[in-house]
């Protein structure tokens, strides 16, 4: 009977929804009971339960999508679940014969409940988006320059191109914030600020140099904003007539005194420095509301005598336009003495481990702390360049006397009344924006509050950089990209503090301290600050032009081409500022990249740059199929059947010798056996790719399952490879242990080769002397991808495991060794279309093989012999052991035809008939033959290349055929290639 739902009908659909999960065994035995758990989720250690009543009905093992399982951190006191996998949800329960595979088993190793920790591990401090980003950049931009440079910079620029420099350092960084709002948003950020951003993003090559590069500019930067802090002491000692020694040395000792006491504040943990930087914001607003009102104020003749007269429109108009002086004096001079003022934009970033939620946190607070902030700059530049002249003595009594004439006197002060011509002329003015730079303080309603904003800004400043370098560097050290610095990652407390790094910034800062000159420093840094944010520009662009379908930020106010004429616009002004500077920062980075990239350090963090080398190579395999073949054009791809390719390593590196860098090397693997997780995990394993890139193997790897090695054979042959880069040879070991064998292998074997020929591939077989199966020495099962152990019936799960493999010391081949004086002996017996030409060519081309001239074909081979009784009968002996070699499998009494007994020898397609072997016996002799002149000719070469021959399928038995290969290059000490080109022309003499 048929139910229909009313409409005021609701159902809960988690009364449907499976309320069991699966837990390990609870017991020993087999270890397959496994017991199951109301808890609505999955154990990560668990497999499928095989009880029927859970599995009953609609009850499956089926989750709906939950958060944990796509959550790589576990919380205190709970299990963390993943989903089930496949296996347990395409398995049958009821089967016996189907056990989870390896990956899939519980973890024997884990914790008793007596060893798990009873309390939860003390929650560090986390901070908003407010305390934690707008503040702490906020306070990380108005440093040192803010107080003590501006007035000057508006006094050289003008307020005109002064706004033009405070715009165009705050376009930079706004869109360096946008970018680094897209990358932050794009996935959970953890530790390590810009240099996870930009690691994570752009991949280790950048990530790491950037690293370095960034750590050391906010150390550089601790030292900037401490020598401003320095400056103001100085300048407050000398006004009231102290001092320890000599100017330059008591900016030295005070900044060290003062950044050791930064240390201090900064070991004793995040919630002081937090505390300490609050209390530093309260002090520069309360600092700029003093200086507001100060220029509200009407001046008194003190301020006047030193060039401030409040709001003047004729002061502003002067202070419009610039006036360069000095050798500083230029857009660009003071552009670079500026720009460290805006850089602190990365601050909240930098402690991106310490914040509550960093992808809402870090958005919101550096795009509202630039837009304040540059907001501030522009006000502070209008009001000061509105009110004080640029130069002014500072004395009292230099004032226009009544009745005296005014026709000798310079600047504007001459209309209200002041005459401070002589200063001018002479350039001994002590005060006015050009040269007294603690002008605001003289504006100000109370001076102290300014000093007091001073003390606040360039301290702030300097703490945020001495928190932030640690940081990044920290998370730079765990990753362990480069040498040594691994020392200096490890964390201590509960927010994981790094004491280490502390200490080495300190010593950095201390170094730079030294220096002692504020517009010194100032330069150093900008261009280490623009080429962090060129290429944090550079990743978000980079990021969004790949289309790679893990880009998915939830910030949407960014663009890909504003991020990118960031970057340009940020490399063009490290050049315009410091083109010396700008060339060792680039050059450093280049140092760092190079160095990342010959390490190639085992880490996979899904960057851009990742899914643009898949886009690149999508499109030029794309781009293949529109170029016809050309014969100028052709290259030797092989694929090599190598079974596991740590088991054959002298056939491995013989084929990348001369694929390498050059043509398409497939190394393929067949695993013998039904489509079982097991089979299918030993055959894709990445272990086999890892143990290629160790030995610098530049190949491809592919294992297939199949019944039996041709079947996996004829599926790598039909679907290996791409397009137009795809294998056109086979590459093979020889089988050694062939009359050992079943002839059921021997005939796979040979069938192998008629295969390849029928697909249109090129054969190459090589054979050594001593073997080319590693399997024996290491202790491993055989995997009978060319050669098949005595027992038969080998399968997926008697296969060693492929990890184990790579882990193994290999030896080393012939063919990684220099060939010194030694040759390549060539017998080129058929024409093949020429492979048998080309091989011994490219292998020439590489050091290790000596000297090798066909000056047709440009080849460039070193002698040519002509061997006149190539023809000649073989010597009886030889002879003899062919036919002992062969006589197992002849078969005397029985002809094989249509009409013979088809019960006999149909079932035996490897016997030889005595038809079959007189109809072949001239070109069985001439195998002999040929091996005999081998021998005579060839015993000393480094290698012989020699036409392969051809067996006639179905006419030539796999035996006999056999039997030829192994004649051909008995008894030989150096390793034999035996070549066959698919008939098609791989040379040619033409330039066209």
């Amino acid at each position: 009977m048929e139910e229909t739902l009313q409409s005021n009908e609701v159902i809960n659909l988690t009364t449907f929804r499976g309320q069991y999960s699966v837990s390990p065994p609870l017991s020993g035995g087999d270890g397959r009971g496994y017991a199951v758990e109301e808890n609505g989720g999955y154990d990560v250690n668990g497999v499928a339960s095989r009880s029927s009543a859970v599995l009953s009905g609609y009850d499956t093992l089926d989750s709906p999508p939950s958060y944990d399982f796509y959550a790589n951190t576990e919380v205190f006191g709970r299990t963390r679940k993943i989903r089930p996998s496949l296996f347990q949800l395409h398995s049958n329960p009821e089967d016996d014969s189907s056990p989870p595979p390896l990956y899939e088993e519980t973890n024997g190793n884990k914790e008793s409940p007596e060893d798990e920790p009873t309390e939860p591990p003390p929650e560090p401090t986390r901070f908003g988006w407010v305390q934690g980003v707008m503040v702490r950049c906020m306070l990380n931009i108005w440093g040192v320059i803010l107080y003590l440079r501006l007035p000057w910079i508006t006094a050289q620029a003008g307020i005109g191109l002064t706004w033009i420099i405070i715009l165009l350092s705050s376009c930079i960084t706004g869109i360096t914030g946008l970018s680094t709002s897209a990358i932050a948003t794009n996935g959970k950020v953890r530790g390590g600020g810009t240099y996870f951003l930009i690691s994570r993003s752009l991949g280790p090559e950048l990530g790491g140099s950037i690293g370095l590069i960034f750590a050391f500019a906010n150390a550089v930067a601790v030292a900037m904003h401490t020598v401003g802090f320095a400056e103001t002491v100085q300048a407050l000692m000398e006004e009231n007539g102290s001092r320890m020694v000599d100017p330059i040395n008591d900016i030295r000792i005070i900044g060290v005194i003062t950044v050791t006491c930064l240390l201090a504040i900064s070991l004793a943990g995040m919630e002081w420095e937090s505390k300490a930087q609050v209390m530093f914001f309260m002090v520069i607003m309360v600092s700029f509301a003093n200086y507001i009102v100060g220029t509200i104020i009407p001046a008194s003749p003190q301020k006047q005598a030193r060039g401030f007269f409040s709001y003047r429109a004729d002061i502003f108009a002067e202070n419009f336009v610039p006036n360069w002086r000095g050798p500083e004096g230029s857009f660009f001079g003071m552009f670079s003495i500026f720009f460290p003022s805006a850089t602190g934009i990365l601050a909240g970033a930098n402690i991106s481990g310490d914040l509550k939620d960093p992808n809402v946190a870090i958005p919101r607070g550096t795009m509202l702390a630039i837009f304040w902030t540059t907001v501030s700059y522009l006000v502070i530049s209008a009001t000061i360049g509105s009110c004080v002249l640029r130069d002014a003595s500072g004395h009292i009594n230099d004032t226009i006397m009544t009745g005296s004439a005014a026709g000798d006197c310079l600047g504007t002060a001459c209309s209200y009344g002041w005459n401070f011509s002589e200063c001018i002329a002479n350039k001994t003015c002590s005060y006015g924006l050009s040269n007294y730079y603690q002008t605001m303080s003289m504006v100000s309603g109370f001076a102290p509050l300014i000093a007091a904003g001073i003390f606040g800004a360039t301290l702030s400043s300097a703490l945020a950089c001495l928190v932030s370098a640690p940081k990044v560097f920290q998370c730079l050290c765990k990753d362990k990209l480069y040498p040594v610095i691994g020392f200096f990652g490890k964390g201590y407390g509960k927010n994981d503090e790094p004491y280490r790094s502390y200490l080495l910034t300190y010593i950095i800062a201390v170094c730079f301290i030294l220096i002692a000159e504020l517009n010194t420093i100032a330069p150093i840094i900008s261009n280490f600050f623009l080429c962090s944010y060129a290429l944090i520009n550079f990743s978000c662009f980079h990021a969004s032009i790949t289309n790679s379908p893990g880009w998915r930020p939830s910030f949407r106010f960014y663009s890909k081409w504003a991020s990118l004429v960031g970057a340009v616009v940020s490399v063009i002004i490290m050049f315009l500022l410091t083109w010396w500077a700008a060339l060792i920062a680039i050059g450093i980075v280049l140092f760092l990249l190079g160095y990342v990239l010959y390490k190639k350090p085992s880490v996979n963090w899904g960057s851009s740059v990742q899914a643009g080398s898949y886009n690149m190579a999508l499109s030029y395999c794309m781009g293949l199929n529109h170029v016809e073949d050309h014969i100028k054009n052709y290259r030797p791809q092989c694929l090599v059947l190598t079974g596991p390719p740590s088991l054959r390593p002298a056939l491995v590196d013989f084929v990348g010798t001369f694929t390498k860098n050059q043509s398409l090397m497939m190394c393929g693997n067949v695993i013998i056996g039904g489509p079982s997780p097991e089979a299918v995990d030993a055959a894709n394993s990445s272990s086999h790719v890892t143990w290629l890139n160790k030995r610098r193997i530049k190949s491809f790897y592919q294992g297939v399952v199949a019944d039996d090695l041709r079947t996996g054979a004829q599926i790598l042959l039909q679907g290996a490879g791409l397009g137009r880069i795809r294998p056109n040879i086979l590459v093979m070991g020889f089988k050694r242990n062939w009359n050992k064998c079943p002839p059921t292998s021997i005939e796979n074997y040979i069938s192998i080769l008629h295969d390849a020929f029928d697909l249109q591939y090129g054969v190459c077989i090589l054979r050594m002397k001593e073997g080319l199966d590693l399997s024996h020495q290491m202790q491993a099962h055989i995997n009978p991808v060319f050669e098949t152990a005595t027992e038969p019936g080998l399968d997926a799960r008697n296969i060693m495991d492929p990890d184990s493999l790579t882990a193994l010391p290999q030896p080393t081949t012939i063919f990684q060794t220099r060939q010194e004086k030694k040759t390549i002996d060539v017998y080129w017996l058929s024409d093949d279309g020429g492979l048998t030409l080309l091989l011994p060519y490219l292998l020439k081309r590489k050091k290790r093989w000596g000297r090798f001239e066909l000056n047709k074909f440009r080849l460039g081979f070193h002698e040519i012999l002509v061997l006149p009784d190539i023809n000649e009968k073989p010597q009886p002996e030889h002879v003899k052991k062919f036919e002992d070699m062969l006589g197992p499998y002849r078969v005397h009494a029985i002809q094989k035809s249509r009409g013979g007994d088809a019960q006999t020898t149909g079932d035996c397609p490897w016997m030889v008939s005595d038809e079959e072997f007189e109809k072949n016996l001239a070109k069985s002799f001439r195998q002999i033959r040929l091996n005999e002149v081998l021998k005579d000719y060839s015993r000393d070469a480094a290698l012989i290349i020699i036409t392969m021959p051809v067996g006639r399928k179905g006419a030539c038995p796999s035996t006999l055929y056999m039997a030829w290969l192994e004649t051909l290059c008995r008894d030989l000490r150096p390793p034999v290639l035996l070549v066959r080109g698919n008939q098609d022309s791989v040379l040619t003499f033409y330039c066209q």
